[in-house]
């Protein structure tokens, strides 16, 4: 069992470990970086430690670091979260050559899974469809530009390793296919260290749908449904939904069972999720092996929401060597799920991220509502890392109803000091399109213009003190203080709901 887990990692995902660790009876020890000695996840760890500089490259991303304070605090496990190293083989590779506990998959099917084009060669060796595509053993730009040409147009550039849409190019034409192989190249080198490119026909209009798997040590290998993460920018997920509103039982049952079988080409143990790309409609739809995460994934907590299970607790105990708490019978989706991330951000200047303290900072409360974040009222969001403030999941008996209450939340989240992408998120959820469940992985690209208007000015400094201070002193800026008992007409003291 574990005993001490060295948590590797920031946000609000370190606090939803801690969480985790408390319930099981596992010390929880925070590491953080110079600029994030206040932040709420060292205040509620059982221990922390400081790991270096705010740069990331100086704490969250040095292995070296992150394993010599797991020495000097004793740690037998580290959990990397997810992002900075959690698909990083060497930390779980060093974890393994140190008697660490890594919790995660093994190094080796980190390594093999993190390779797009080892990934797709495991998977059809398996009977998993992959996206028609090639792998030149020629990657210069000539052998590239060859195979796209055979290919056919339109077709997709992408880079073996990372993801998130980095050294990936559309082509169209012919006279584009040079420019595309170049400049994915050298996004991919200058991304991931490793520019070696592969080819895939591109689909138009697929939708972009995930299977949640798990597995033990024991040969136990389960999936957890699907979730629906078609609503994305620029290959970046923004909402997430389960289930899926484009899948059919039979049509679910497919991707579930090639999901699983995925999981076990890779070996697979522990939590982690096989992307697919989803194309037509009904139980003739055809579905395509993208990629697979050998981690937890953001948009965990909708898993959780339908399901009703613990998917970190169940990612500790299954590290500490114990089968799964769970069996594949026993797992059945209820109701509707769906995630919206908030980001420190400003939509109206191509998503440009924003630093600040966070002047008022209001979590909504309700049936249904969960809030995942990283921060509290007076957190400063640094410039340094990844600028998200907060995860809002909402729950419901269906997805009308789910989607009500999550536009709900979002109204009721103010957020001063900082530039958000709230607005953004209300003008997504009650697009008719996103309504009606009719989006695809290009849906947000096409409908940008609409979708993003000029930020409002934010209000001059004097105001926004005022504001707090004024809640501060009402009691209504404390956390956890209670509603008042009867309605207050006062538009200062309510408000979220409020507009001037």
């Amino acid at each position: 069992m574990i005993r001490r887990l060295l948590i590797a990692n920031r946000g609000e995902i370190a606090r939803r470990i801690i969480h985790a660790c408390r319930e099981i009876g596992i010390e929880s020890i925070a590491v953080h970086s110079d600029v994030d000695a206040g932040a709420p996840h060292v205040a509620e760890a059982d221990r922390a430690i400081a790991i270096g500089a705010a740069a990331p490259a100086d704490s969250y991303l040095s292995i070296p670091r992150i394993l010599d304070a797991a020495v000097r605090t004793g740690a037998d496990a580290v959990h990397p979260g997810y992002g900075v190293l959690a698909e990083n083989p060497g930390l779980a590779a060093a974890c393994e050559a140190g008697g660490i506990t890594f919790v995660g998959p093994p190094s080796r099917v980190i390594a093999a899974m993190g390779s797009k084009i080892a990934a797709r060669q495991t998977m059809a060796a398996s009977g998993v469809s992959v996206v028609p595509g090639e792998t030149p053993a020629d990657q210069s730009d000539d052998g590239l530009c060859q195979t796209i040409e055979r290919i056919g147009f339109p077709a997709l550039v992408k880079a073996s390793a990372g993801g998130g849409g980095k050294g990936m190019r559309r082509v169209d034409r012919s006279d584009a296919v040079r420019p595309a192989v170049q400049a994915a190249r050298r996004e991919a080198a200058t991304a991931f260290g490793d520019g070696t490119l592969y080819v895939e026909r591109l689909l138009e209009r697929p939708r972009h749908v995930e299977v949640q798997v798990f597995g033990d040590r024991h040969g136990h290998l389960v999936h957890l449904f699907e979730r629906e993460c078609s609503t994305q920018r620029r290959h970046q997920k923004i909402i997430e939904e389960s289930p899926s509103p484009a899948l059919t039982p039979a049509l679910r049952a497919r991707l579930a069972e090639a999901g699983v079988a995925a999981a076990r080409a890779a070996g697979y143990v522990n939590a982690g999720t096989v992307e697919f790309l989803l194309e037509g409609e009904g139980d003739r739809a055809s579905f395509y092996f993208l990629e697979m995460n050998t981690r937890l994934q953001v948009e965990h907590p909708v898993t959780e929401a339908v399901t009703g299970l613990d998917l970190v607790r169940a990612q500790l105990l299954v590290a500490s060597g114990a089968p799964l708490p769970w069996s594949g019978s026993a797992i059945t989706q209820r109701g509707h799920a769906v995630e919206a991330r908030i980001y420190a951000e400003d939509p109206s200047n191509d998503f440009l991220p924003q630093a600040g303290r966070l002047l008022l900072y209001r979590e909504p409360r309700g049936p249904g509502i969960r809030i995942d974040s990283g921060v509290i009222e007076g957190s400063r969001v640094p410039v340094h890392y990844d600028p998200l403030i907060a995860k809002v999941i909402a729950s419901a008996e269906s997805r009308p109803a789910a989607i009500a209450r999550l536009v709900q939340a979002l109204r009721s989240f103010p957020i001063l000091g900082v530039a958000t992408n709230v607005p953004f998120l209300l003008r997504v959820l009650l697009h008719p399109a996103f309504e009606a469940g009719a989006v695809d992985t290009a849906f947000l690209d096409r409908e940008m213009p609409r979708l993003v208007a000029p930020a409002a000015p934010e209000p001059p400094l004097h105001v926004r003190a005022a504001i707090a201070a004024h809640l501060a002193a009402t009691g209504a800026n404390q956390p956890g203080a209670p509603a008042p008992r009867r309605p207050d007409r006062d538009p200062w003291n309510t408000i979220a709901g409020w507009r001037n």
